[in-house]
């Protein structure tokens, strides 16, 4: 496995306290949005149906890029429907005016999801999907966390979605959708994508005709193999991870940033993204790129962690499984080139109890 040296040492740099601040401010909006959406802002317009019936509609481009009308209220004129466009107008300015903040956060190197990831994850968001327990990970929740740290890293780049639970989501009501028609709502065609055993049930769903953008369901797998689950409060099925338990045992509210607008998810823990990172770097099959982002992910997050939150990194890794130790000292092995000088606390942090 290549693991890759960047030319400049420091693995991270730190955002201005300006931005930070802005962040948090951010943060705090979307924690009162119990619904956001999904797409652009867009505005409120009037509309005449053929029998005459004038309405109020909500118009904005979905996360395929499409315009789409949605029926808000009517008649207009009449009082409880002028107020039920004018709540919608409300959200459309507060988020309008956020706008700038978001570009400006992009401008400056905060992580944005693009329009189509956005649109996706605001879907789960609204049908409740992370505040019954579903958690963000993979390369998206690695840009959440290094925006709650506060530190800017190396670009990165994924068509992945991967969305986790631990165990059976606790929803007040069980939805009525199935996992598959919540990310349709999106506005993007998601289908089931077949595996090599057409036996196996779908765990991934991918935009028609752009196979690149899937959204992968994952559960913790019940030891190192990558079997189907059922997810009966979805509607679906998911891969079986190994190690995944310990990843989500941990987990904290994150926010999603794009241009078209923010909101809550879940995310595991700096500090066991971290660990688990560098577990799941030598199962790798062929331990070729993914590994070897894998590991540069986890130096990132380690150098930050062990320089501003020291103690995080050992407290994730006493809670490391027996079975999993092997696995973190192959990816302490691997992390090495990018951590021993040039985050020297990191390397001492994590290595001094690996065995």
């Amino acid at each position: 496995m290549d693991t890759p040296v960047p030319s400049d040492p420091a693995l991270y740099r730190p955002h201005a306290r300006a931005l930070t601040n802005l962040h948090a401010d951010l943060e705090g909006y979307a924690s009162a949005q119990p619904e956001v959406f999904v797409g652009t802002a867009g505005s409120v317009i009037e509309r005449t149906n053929a029998s005459g019936f004038r309405f109020f509609a909500h118009q904005s481009y979905d996360g395929a890029g499409k315009k789409q009308e949605r029926y808000l209220a009517g008649p207009v004129g009449d009082p409880a429907a002028i107020d039920k466009a004018e709540q919608v107008r409300t959200r459309i300015r507060e988020l309008k005016a956020l706008v700038p903040s978001l570009r400006l956060l992009g401008r400056e190197g905060y992580a944005l999801v693009d329009g189509r990831t956005y649109a996706t994850l605001a879907s789960l968001h609204n049908h409740g999907v992370f505040a019954a327990g579903g958690v963000l990970i993979g390369s998206h929740a690695y840009g959440l966390l290094l925006n709650h740290l506060g530190i800017r890293a190396a670009r990165y780049a994924t068509e992945d979605v991967d969305i986790a639970r631990r165990e059976a989501l606790a929803f007040e009501r069980l939805p009525k959708p199935p996992f598959l028609t919540m990310l349709r709502e999106s506005g993007i065609d998601f289908v089931e994508v077949p595996g090599l055993d057409r036996k196996r049930p779908s765990t991934s769903f991918a935009a028609r005709g752009r196979a690149m953008f899937h959204v992968d369901l994952l559960v913790p797998s019940p030891n190192e193999t990558f079997p189907a689950i059922a997810v009966p409060e979805l509607g679906a099925h998911a891969t079986g991870l190994p190690y995944l338990r310990y990843l989500l045992a941990e987990v904290q509210p994150g926010l999603l940033l794009a241009r078209e607008g923010c909101c809550r998810v879940r995310v595991p823990l700096p500090e066991r993204f971290t660990v688990h990172k560098l577990i799941v770097s030598s199962l790798r099959v062929g331990r070729g790129a993914r590994a070897a982002n894998d590991i540069e992910q986890a130096c990132v997050l380690a150098a930050a962690l062990a320089e501003h939150h020291p103690g995080a990194l050992e407290s994730a890794k006493s809670a490391v499984p027996p079975g999993a130790r092997k696995h973190l000292r192959a990816g302490l092995a691997a992390a090495g080139p990018l951590l021993e000088k040039a985050h020297p606390r990191a390397w001492e942090e994590l290595h001094q109890r690996s065995e």
